[in-house]
């Protein structure tokens, strides 16, 4: 039961209207997950400690108390669970012919008599469903138990050591105590999972800071929907910052995951979700560089001084000779990303202030440069998510200055050719060589597609386990 939540978990690790993030959970992945399931409880199983049994039987001469105690399992035998969508409520579990070997100790008092033992245990054809409603408690995923039967085949028991000789004739009279017994712990057992995992759900954080900057909100913006052939999660999905959060000038638009059978999950992600990020980092000062000339290349025929730069700007080379010079970039405006068929599509609105340095380290300001740029790409998934971007378009206006006005055709010149040779390159070789896929610990995602749609970005993925929960 466990890896059912574990798993609904990897769809939860405003403002906005309508949800930033989507997921969904296919037929196939819920299959996929009874696979995952049959191993994982039959591994639960084998480390379980079984609570102990006690009864007495009625032996015509008086009553033989018993206690089975120690019980571990030694060998479990099932076929897959099956897993099927309750449309409106959530998930039923059926167990079925589950089949455990276990050995413990055994104890008996017949009045002043007492006896013990080992014992082995084979408990045959259990059966057991579960109905699991999902719900929305607080904008975290609610787990709780609808419906619960249990029933056990039989039971084979046989004593060894003690008295066990004189004990073995009478298990046919308490075998059905056992079986009983059994049962009735079935249900309860399940039922403490469950709200031990209801409890860990509770726990997860609907804020998760990401660097130093950010925070994202993930709140479930309304309960889960349950279909016939797949589970639903709207999520919040805006991205705030930690210093000053605030809401930003836009907000998100509504958009639908599309659904891929073939797939065990699909998620999406709006372009809401990025654009946040962005206000979210111009909000905490965050989207801003003090570029010197040491940081540029030895090979750059350009560098930061009032000398070179005097080619472009004449009056520089007057009235502030040989002298080093700084700039500030910074986003002007929140940079703005756009899904399209197939391409992603980022504006990046800035200003680049220029300073001439004193020998003291004074800065005296020259002049701001508006900057204007439009930059286009792709993205796709191999192992990892990569992508390449090239620049659309690239302009420098004069936006202010303390030196008088000039020309910028040749600044603009010189910026789309720094960004072409330096910028770009940089970039793309990072984006090749990719960045891996988040995962849920014991998980990992493969044969991942991603598709990007007008106005989001989607990714349809089967998940395998990769270690231990």
């Amino acid at each position: 039961m466990q890896l059912v939540i574990y798993f609904l978990m990897i769809l939860t690790y405003t403002h906005a209207d309508y949800p930033a993030l989507k997921a969904l959970l296919s037929e196939k992945g819920l299959r996929d997950v009874s696979q995952m399931l049959s191993v994982q409880i039959q591994s639960k199983l084998k480390s379980a400690e079984l609570p102990e049994v006690q009864g007495g039987v009625d032996i015509k001469i008086g009553t033989v108390h018993y206690v089975l105690s120690n019980m571990r399992v030694v060998q479990c035998s099932m076929p897959d669970p099956t897993l099927v969508f309750v449309e409106g409520t959530g998930v039923s579990v059926e167990v079925t012919q589950l089949t455990l070997a276990v050995t413990g100790r055994w104890a008996t008092r017949f009045g002043i008599i007492h006896d013990s033992g080992s014992f082995d245990l084979t408990v045959n054809n259990i059966n057991i469903y579960t109905l699991l409603q999902l719900g929305d408690d607080a904008g975290r995923l609610s787990i709780t138990t609808v419906q619960c039967s249990a029933n056990v085949g039989g039971v084979d028991i046989h004593f060894h050591g003690g008295a066990s000789i004189i004990f073995q004739p009478f298990v046919s009279a308490f075998s059905g105590q056992i079986i009983d017994k059994i049962r009735e712990q079935i249900c309860p057992a399940i039922q403490q999972a469950i709200n031990g995992l209801e409890t860990t759900l509770q726990e997860i954080p609907v804020n998760i800071p990401v660097g130093p900057y950010l925070y994202l909100s993930i709140p479930l913006t309304s309960s889960p929907a349950v279909k016939d052939q797949s589970f639903g999660l709207d999520i919040k999905g805006e991205f705030y910052s930690r210093s000053s959060p605030s809401e930003p000038p836009f907000s998100a638009s509504v958009f639908d995951v599309p659904y891929a059978e073939n797939y065990m999950l699909s998620m999406a992600a709006s372009e809401f979700l990025v654009n946040s990020a962005a206000y979210a980092f111009l909000s905490s000062g965050a989207l801003q560089i003090n570029i010197r000339d040491d940081m540029i290349p030895k090979s750059s025929p350009i560098h930061l001084n009032t000398s070179q730069f005097g080619a472009f700007v004449p009056q520089l080379r007057t009235l502030y000779p040989n002298m080093e010079m700084q700039v500030l970039l910074y986003a002007s405006e929140t940079p703005l990303f756009s899904f399209s068929s197939g391409a992603i599509e980022i504006h990046v609105p800035a200003a680049a202030k220029f300073s001439a340095v004193k020998p003291d380290g004074a800065l005296v300001p020259l002049f701001t440069l508006d900057v204007d740029g439009s930059f286009g790409g792709s993205a796709r998934i191999d192992t990892n998510l990569t992508g390449a971007f090239q620049m659309k378009n690239l302009t420098l206006t004069l936006g202010s200055s303390e030196i008088g006005d000039f020309k910028t055709d040749s600044l603009e010149q010189m910026a789309v050719m720094a960004v072409k040779m330096f910028v770009l390159p940089k970039l793309n070789a990072a984006l090749k060589a990719g960045f891996l896929l988040p995962t849920l610990q014991g998980f990992s995602l493969i044969n991942s597609q991603l598709l990007i749609k007008n106005g989001f970005v989607a990714i349809f993925t089967d998940v395998q386990e990769s270690g231990l929960l």
